[in-house]
């Protein structure tokens, strides 16, 4: 077509230190649908995104979990890419930002901008953890708030009493990564000069390049002054070394945007695309970025300015969206509220969700609701009782008595080209990231349809035979207009259009909407979508609420030395049952970073268990060897199976885990005591 737009749309980079949950999904799902829109128009549109791989953070869990940095984020990244393809995201492109494509745009970008003189070095001081000889991140420090005494604070903010200080007001610092009290530093550290760019800021701003919400918030920051934005960090650090220093990284926030770009280089050499097409100067490509309300500062003050200063074009848009709720409060782990996409997955299908995130989704900065209730009522009565059930209202009669063959003429042309002339104002209304408008729009048209079929009762004509041919023009413009449905739909429903164009013999484009078939043959109805059930939706709150407890137990200690645990009785410590019992048989645990799975023998009886000693174990190493066991713990339910037991273990972790061998003599079913 010859208005075909080259558009390049990108989602926020999910951060490479944990599993998604639906609060990314929400962004995901509202890019995707976005884009597939796009291509059924028929325009050139990609989809890029990637893994957000650097930072204090990842450095610091990789170490805790005896793994390299880089082992750790591929493997997260493999996560990532499942999670996202079973929920229908339709990425192009995912990469990493640990990638040979960013570290070279990083250092261009960084060049350009230091040659024009828009890098700046002034020396800062900065606490310094002595034992593990590294800067350390405002959230890296805790002590007690220096305004409410409230202990175990963060270094920037209070959680009791809400107050905002400097790191070095904290009282009793000590470092999260050792427990060591920090000293003060010196360093040289580089910075980009963002208040050179203001008058460009402001003007692109009012440019309708981001919301009219946002460009006000944006205002603020204009009105306090802009301030130069520290670009480096001192080693130890994963990321990118800064061109011409030693020591000197890149700080996270610089590369992650440059990902973007990084990520559709690596399409472009795999595909043989122009990248400068979409990011000269004088490009005539589209550029959309979607994200959270939270890293506006970053996408639409240093992002631009960055891109400017460095000879790059600038983005056509930054949309921005809310943050997620569920039941209407922050999403929460002790209720079961905080949920991952892989147990959303195990649980429900994933185009309730895409069609829930739609039927409210906005052009607006507004945070969205999840309410579970409304959830199940609305997917119900929307997708399964107004839209699928206009095609299982029809099919049947037409594959029964009329071999499966639509009729050759149209029954009512005013109601279908009624359905056909909506199609501009949806068009709009997806273009305009107004979804919950666009469902509104389809399901008025799906209760008129359903109301068309209730009125005719195609049921009782074709009972009679001097009414059947009514019948099957009844059923056939049923039929129509639930495929012109199917059309708008389908950015939406990747996977149920995907049924519906087999039931059809028909693959959609957007322009199918105006097409109207007769005497077209149609396969036998299947059933299309289940209801959603309230038991599933318990499952998957009660199995978050499992999770989490074992996480955050996790997480708790994850960067602070182990405390000593509460005391506990003599006689709470004798209710434990260690056995010694023989490895029988190790095996991986395929899904798993860090279990083995573990059959083994009491002297007579065999369990099943999984240990988290892979770091330190090969399986083959293990079958035959005697440990020791507790045998008397309740067994529970893990993603991989029945773990029915645990296997002691000491040391500090990664490659340093020893599981304990008795002595020679042991039996297997004998009591430690």
């Amino acid at each position: 077509m010859s208005n075909m737009r080259k558009i390049l749309a990108t989602s926020a980079l999910p951060y490479a230190n944990g599993s998604l949950h639906l609060g990314h999904l929400l962004e995901h799902i509202q890019t995707d649908v976005w884009v597939r829109y796009q291509r059924l128009r028929g325009h050139q549109a990609y989809y890029v995104c990637a893994d957000d791989a650097h930072g204090t953070p990842i450095m610091l869990k990789a170490q805790q979990m005896g793994l390299s940095p880089e082992e750790m984020v591929a493997e997260v990244q493999k996560e990532h890419e499942a999670d996202f393809n079973d929920f229908l995201i339709k990425f192009d492109n995912y990469h990493t930002t640990h990638c040979d494509e960013n570290r070279e745009l990083a250092s261009l970008i960084y060049n350009r901008l230091n040659d024009a003189g828009h890098i700046k070095t002034k020396v800062i001081e900065q606490l310094f953890d002595p034992e593990k000889e590294m800067f350390l991140p405002d959230r890296f420090v805790k002590g007690t708030c220096p305004k409410c005494k409230a202990p175990d604070q963060y270094g920037d903010s209070c959680d009791a009493c809400g107050a905002t200080y400097s790191t070095t007001d904290l009282i009793n610092p000590y470092s999260t990564v050792s427990g060591a009290t920090p000293v003060m530093k010196e360093s040289e550290h580089y910075f980009f000069d963002l208040p050179a760019f203001e008058g460009m800021l402001k003007e692109w701003l009012r440019s309708g390049a981001v919301q009219e919400q946002m460009a006000n918030k944006l205002e603020e920051w204009f009105a306090d002054g802009l301030q130069q934005w520290d670009i480096s960090r001192d080693a130890p650090y994963f990321g990118f070394e800064i061109p011409g220093t030693t020591g000197k990284y890149f700080y996270v926030w610089l590369d992650a945007p440059i990902g973007y770009m990084g990520s559709f280089k690596n399409l472009c050499d795999k595909q043989g695309l122009d990248f400068d097409e979409f990011w000269s100067k004088d490009s005539d490509a589209e550029v959309y970025h979607f994200i959270g309300k939270d890293i506006v500062y970053f996408h639409s003050l240093f992002w631009p300015a960055m891109l400017e200063g460095a000879g790059f074009r600038k983005p056509t848009a930054v949309n921005a969206h809310g943050f997620l709720t569920v039941n209407g409060t922050k999403m929460s782990k002790s209720k079961g509220t905080f949920i991952k996409a892989r147990t959303y997955l195990t649980h429900l299908n994933p185009e309730y969700l895409r069609y829930y995130f739609s039927a409210k989704l906005t052009s607006r900065v507004d945070d969205l609701d999840l309410n579970l209730e409304d959830f199940s009522q609305r997917v119900n009565s929307d997708l399964v009782g107004k839209f699928v059930n206009i095609a299982s209202r029809c099919a049947g009669f037409i594959s029964k008595q009329f071999d499966g063959k639509l009729s050759s003429t149209i029954l009512d042309p005013a109601l279908a080209q009624e359905f056909v002339a909506a199609g501009d104002t949806i068009a709009q209304y997806y273009e305009d990231r107004e979804y919950g408008k666009a469902m509104r729009e389809i399901m008025a048209l799906a209760d008129k349809a359903n109301e068309f079929i209730a009125v005719e009762e195609p049921w009782v004509l074709a009972k009679a035979e001097e009414t059947r041919a009514r019948a099957h023009e009844v059923c056939s413009l049923g039929i129509n207009l639930f495929k012109i449905l199917t059309v708008y739909l389908k950015p939406v429903l990747p996977a149920l259009t995907e049924k519906v164009e087999s039931f059809l013999n028909i693959e959609l484009t957007w322009d199918d909407h105006k097409v109207l078939l007769t005497d077209h043959q149609i396969e036998k109805f299947k059933p299309l979508m289940q209801r959603v059930e309230a038991k599933h939706i318990e499952a998957m709150v009660e199995e978050s609420k499992d999770n989490l407890k074992e996480q955050a137990a996790v997480q708790e200690t994850e960067l602070t030395k182990d405390p000593i645990s509460e005391e506990i009785e003599f006689d709470t410590f004798a209710k434990v049952d260690l056995r010694v019992a023989k490895i029988a048989k190790a095996e991986h645990v395929e899904g798993a970073n860090k279990l083995l799975k573990l059959q083994l023998d009491l002297g007579g009886e065999t369990r099943q268990v999984f240990a988290g000693i892979k770091s330190a174990y090969q399986p083959e190493d293990l079958e035959g060897k005697l440990t020791v066991m507790v045998a008397n713990l309740k067994p529970r339910k893990m993603r991989f199976g029945m773990s029915e037991g645990m296997v002691l273990a000491a040391g500090p972790g990664g490659k340093d885990l020893w599981i304990l061998n008795p002595e020679d003599g042991a039996q297997p079913g004998m009591k430690v005591k």
